[in-house]
């Protein structure tokens, strides 16, 4: 009986969503911009609480910093560089990837971005 209780508890832990992964931590990036160049760098998610964080990305020679939110496989991200706000929106995979598209206020269009767990 025991063996079987561990079983089971262990297929429950595998089938827990993608969403049940922390999100905390650094992450590689590698991203386009509107025009179709491509940068790379790094990011930080710091968690506040279960489900919201700050994050910190060092991407093409600047920086930027944002609050984030989770909300089961959604992950979303505001974020100021200069003077300039953006807004992200990512999508987590169940390889504890971020795919997201990102915009900056008062322009037209997106970039691209994928954070890779390090």
């Amino acid at each position: 009986m025991h063996k079987f209780m561990l079983t089971v508890g262990m297929l429950a832990v595998a089938c827990l969503p993608a969403a049940a992964q922390s999100i905390g931590g650094t992450y590689t990036v590698a991203g386009t911009n509107f025009d179709g160049s491509k940068y790379g760098g790094e990011a930080t998610i710091t968690l506040t609480s279960d489900t919201t964080c700050k994050i910190h990305w060092e991407t093409g020679g600047s920086t930027s910093d944002g609050i984030c939110m989770r909300n089961d496989d959604a992950f979303s991200a505001g974020y100021a560089m200069g003077k300039e706000i953006g807004l992200v929106v990512y999508k987590m995979e169940k390889d504890g990837s971020l795919h997201g598209l990102w915009t900056i206020a008062g322009q037209d269009g997106n970039g691209t971005e994928v954070l890779t767990p390090k």
